[in-house]
């Protein structure tokens, strides 16, 4: 049976050929899944260990009756069972009988997607079971050391990458032993869409990148050709154009194994990183070190790949799918044509022509590189470079790296360059950091979890039902998570011979061994530790505070807004060179508004805090953080749509950028002084243009696609984290003091969709990165609910 193990509960979970973790912090935040024998070994579990196993088996057939009826997500039923028992959905905890029928058929309570909500007022009584209910429901999923597990999961295209390398390297069985091949293959035939193919992400339409690496990697983990499910993939692929369609990360992934030639493959020089880096020479300005992290760190290991021709050894398997999933034979293909190639289903941003001669060239120059060649040295010198980057990411990340693309990527290169060392064993170790295990089998997260952003949210959540008080211990452990979790020291060495930002003070957006850090985590995670303060009293110093501040208040760039992981380094005409054909805008790292909210709003809560505490405590003065509001709210209001929108870029969509647009500009009336009531009204006039009959919202991933708001299907229910995000939104803007028939209609709808036990079911996936790809934030369905309910709640008093 498969069992979550946290921190240092799961220091042996490792491959038996990894080397003892690393770790600056007991492990805390490490989730990883272990199968255990023992408890069900031949069918013989006993007791309680049985139990789970059959509620788990049942889960499974849950799970594909659903996916045959269209739901695609699975609702982390192994976590709820282990946490909560076997038969959690039989606890009563909240009292459903003012509810009116089924939502997703999860529920006992909740509202049919078309039925009209009265929007009459919901009493304090029922809010408070929902709440009370609520959280001692959620508290049972927090770990021991104070974080909320969950799956993060949803892009179809990551596992494949893990799945090669494993082969490649030849330590499959190693690496991923055989419970997990068949959890990795189980997840796999769950995610096929009905017409055969496997879609950029779980509720996708089918694509050549997903339903090409999903086949050879349902090949690679023991699927046979002759296999239903990997006939139909065969079929979809041939009939949509054969794998030289494959957009270009499919290609370098194909081209690893074998299957695909690099001649196939536009070029990912690793001279590149030879470039100047100043931006006098003008080319500087075209350096990866100024490229978005996440595209830099993993076109970082991608040239170092492409560079040294890495390929695995030609198998009767790779020989086998060379002749499967191509049109034509192996021997005939038209490499140089191939380069450019991508399937209609795949290309969202198309390469401009001026990118298609910048291709052409470097693809004619490569010959002169290749050893030999009267350039050998140049490549040999840029390979040396960029294997420096590598070790140095695998180094100050613990080997977790920031992300699995680049894991995996890296790891290849380790193993490259040594494959009996202690980098490509210490790369294993922490290959599963990345797994995780639903219902619907083992997939590949986007990140090693979202475990310090989920705690932050979680902690306010909990604050704004106002019942702390009744569940002490769990934010007791709570605080203690992100107080272990905060970035204590900047990376080593000068920070910009490596193109890093400063990080002392920071917090990540998962775990401190991780520790990438980020501005709007950094700034979730000192809200939260305000609040907590509050309550518990200080337990993070006065200096450690003013380290996360200076951490904010360096990522602010010109505009007044803030990115993600860094300032923005270069200009946005640099997207022209964006070779990714499925993702939008990942060349640089862009303004959002809600790294720009978080940050703002953090700001704010410092200085309620030091204005109480006295600025004699802060090396900042309250001039200098007044300075920096002004600036950013200016941008926050610049970004704001014609018809009171924005436009959310790490979650779906407009209703969650909406929210911390409105948090944003309440905050800085808070403390300015400024009167941004026609910007609150306009969101409040968009957001209820788009309020449901059954008084929820539903926003479709769509959204994030199109840019242009999107409804969920007439026939679905509305969404509860959705409905959430609006809610708070309109409080956050005092639509509770213009007419409150809206929130109590919103409200009816979030307590009916609540179970009986407590949790609330899950929907539609909500996350997204990139503009295209969907992501998994499983913990949303039960935080968001809670939080907007406790402040309907609290709204209700100030009106009352």
């Amino acid at each position: 049976m498969w069992r979550l193990c946290s921190a240092e509960e799961g220091q042996d979970v490792i491959p038996k050929i990894g080397k003892p973790l690393k770790t600056l912090c007991k492990l805390a935040g490490r989730q990883v899944w272990k199968y255990d024998i023992g408890k069900d070994a031949q069918g013989e579990a006993q007791g309680e260990g049985e139990a789970e196993a059959e509620a788990a088996e049942k889960a499974r057939e849950e799970y594909k009756a659903n996916r045959a009826k269209g739901v695609k997500h699975s609702a982390d039923e192994l976590l709820r069972i282990q946490c909560c028992g076997a038969g959690y959905k039989n606890v009563t905890r909240v009292d459903t009988s003012y509810a009116r029928g089924p939502i997703g058929g999860e529920s006992k309570s909740g509202l049919e997607g078309n039925e009209e909500g009265s929007g009459s007022t919901s009493s304090e009584e029922d809010v408070n079971a929902c709440l009370l209910g609520g959280l001692e429901f959620y508290q049972q999923l927090q770990q021991e050391d104070g974080h909320w597990p969950g799956d993060y999961g949803g892009p179809m295209f990551l596992m494949p990458g893990l799945i090669i390398t494993c082969y490649v390297t030849g330590q499959m069985e190693s690496i991923l032993p055989k419970e997990h091949r068949k959890e990795m293959i189980r997840y796999l035939m769950n995610h096929q869409n009905d017409d055969g193919g496997y879609g950029l992400h779980i509720e996708g339409h089918s694509t050549m990148f997903g339903t090409v690496l999903s086949y050879v990697s349902l090949r690679l983990l023991g699927a046979e050709a002759d296999d239903a499910r990997c006939q139909k993939a065969r079929k979809w692929i041939l009939i949509h154009g054969g794998a030289t369609l494959i957009p270009s990360w499919g290609k370098f992934w194909l081209s690893v194994l074998g299957v695909f030639s690099w001649d196939g493959l536009n070029p990912t020089p690793p001279e590149m990183w030879l470039l100047p880096y100043t931006g006098y020479s003008g080319v500087g300005y075209m350096h990866p070190g100024r490229f978005w992290c996440h595209c830099r760190m993993v076109y970082l290991p991608m040239s170092y790949i492409y560079g040294a021709r890495i390929v695995g050894k030609v198998t009767p398997l790779v020989e086998a799918l060379r002749e499967e999933i191509h049109l034509k034979s192996y021997a005939l293909i038209d490499w140089n044509k191939a380069r450019n190639e991508c399937a209609k289903e795949d290309l969202y941003y198309p390469h401009p022509l001026v990118q298609d001669a910048l291709w052409w060239t470097l693809y004619k120059l490569e010959n002169l590189l290749v050893s030999g060649r009267p350039l050998a040295f140049l490549r040999k010198k840029a390979l040396k470079e960029t294997l420096k980057h590598i070790t140095y990411e695998d180094e100050n990340t613990r080997y977790v790296c920031i992300g699995p693309v680049n894991k995996v990527m890296n790891m290849l290169c380790r193993w490259h360059e040594d494959p009996n060392g202690d980098a490509f064993k210490l790369h294993v170790s922490r290959v599963p950091d990345y797994l995780w295990v639903a219902e619907d089998g083992m997939k590949m997260q986007g990140y090693n979890g979202s475990q310090l952003w989920d705690t932050t949210f979680a902690v306010q959540a909990i604050f704004a039902t106002g019942l702390h008080g009744k569940i002490h211990e769990c934010l007791r452990k709570a605080a203690n998570y992100i107080e272990s979790t905060q970035v204590r020291e900047d990376c080593p060495g000068p920070l910009v011979k490596y193109y890093r930002h400063i990080s002392k003070g920071a917090w990540p957006f998962s775990t401190r061994d991780h520790g990438w850090p980020i501005s709007d985590c950094s700034s979730e995670g000192l809200k939260a530790y305000l609040m907590l303060e509050e309550y518990l009293g200080e337990f993070i110093s006065d200096e450690r505070l003013d380290d996360c501040i200076n951490v904010i208040l360096s990522y602010q760039n010109g505009t007044g807004g803030w990115a993600t992981y860094e300032n923005t380094r270069s200009f946005p005409q640099l997207e022209l060179i964006n070779p990714a054909e499925t993702f939008g805008d990942i060349v640089i790292d862009y303004d959002y508004v809600e790294c720009s909210s978080a940050c703002l709003t953090a700001i704010v809560a410092f200085m309620v805090r030091t204005n109480k505490k006295g600025w004699s405590h802060s090396r900042f003065s309250k001039s200098k953080l007044e300075s920096v509001l002004h600036r950013g709210l200016n941008f926050i209001k610049s970004i704001q749509k014609a018809d009171g929108s924005w436009y959310g870029s790490w979650g779906v969509c407009f209703t969650y950028a909406t929210w911390f647009g409105c948090e944003a500009l309440a905050a800085c009336d808070q403390v300015l002084g400024t009167k941004n009531d026609r910007c609150l009204a306009k969101a409040c006039e968009f957001l209820l243009s788009h309020q449901r009959p059954d008084g929820g919202w539903g926003e479709s991933y769509l959204s994030c696609e199109l840019k242009k708001y999107s409804q969920l299907p007439s026939g679905d229910p509305s969404h509860v984290v959705n409905t959430a995000w609006a809610m708070l939104a309109l409080i956050k803007a005092g639509q509770h003091h213009r007419d409150l028939a809206p929130l109590h209609k919103a409200a009816q709808f979030l307590l009916s969709a609540q179970m009986p036990c407590g949790d609330w079911p899950q929907q539609h996936i909500s996350g997204v990165f990139n503009r295209n790809c969907m992501i998994t934030y499983a913990n949303y369905r039960n935080i968001f609910p809670l939080w907007a309910l406790g402040e309907y709640k609290h709204a209700l008093s100030e009106t009352s």
